[in-house]
């Protein structure tokens, strides 16, 4: 974590909220009976849907440590993490999480929809953002030690692609089938 993000000021909790742990990334509240958590230093958490020219979905595959294993997601971040981000919106943040995770430079940015991210469990917001006029720019990888792994996978093949990466022991994250809903209804 940056001196920067230890530095930006918490956002304030309501009074009828009670703060049980104070983290630093998560802060845990309850509401009346309802214990969950939220994400002091954000604004939410940005999906990328994003197309090659080859008609592939941009993926990555990264190591998760609360479900010990790796996992086959959309590119994502969090929106307003730090400092430098704080203001930025959706789309903007989309398409910097593009390029530091995978490599892509998207011309333009837009904003599909929005979700709850888990709604029994934080108040966090998704943002589901589409990506065109893709350009490879660099291997990707992520920043930081992310240590992320690229994959563009044909739509024609993709729900193989999937069971395969699912038979193999990673954990496929359901967004990734929101956004090939997305995608079809695109297409209609």
């Amino acid at each position: 974590m940056s001196e920067q993000q230890v530095k930006r000021p918490r956002k304030p909790v309501d009074p009828d909220v009670i703060v049980l742990h104070e983290g630093e990334f998560l802060r845990l509240l309850r509401r009346a009976h309802w214990e969950y958590v939220v994400r002091p230093h954000s604004s939410g958490a940005g999906f990328v849907v994003a197309l090659t020219d080859a008609d592939e979905l941009v993926l990555v595959e990264q190591y998760r440590l609360p479900v010990r294993g790796r996992t086959i997601e959309l590119p994502a971040g969090i929106i307003g993490d730090s400092e430098a981000f704080a203001d930025e919106d959706a789309c903007t943040s989309a398409l910097r999480e593009l390029e530091e995770e995978t490599g892509f430079r998207g011309a333009e940015a837009q904003l599909i929809t929005t979700a709850p991210t888990a709604a029994g469990l934080t108040a966090e917001t998704s943002y589901f953002v589409r990506v065109r006029g893709l350009t490879r720019v660099h291997a990707g990888g992520g920043v930081d030690g992310e240590d992320i792994t690229v994959h563009c996978v044909a739509l024609d093949g993709i729900d193989d692609w999937l069971d395969a990466q699912r038979g193999a022991g990673l954990a496929v994250d359901a967004r990734i089938y929101a956004a090939l809903h997305f995608i079809a209804r695109e297409r209609r």
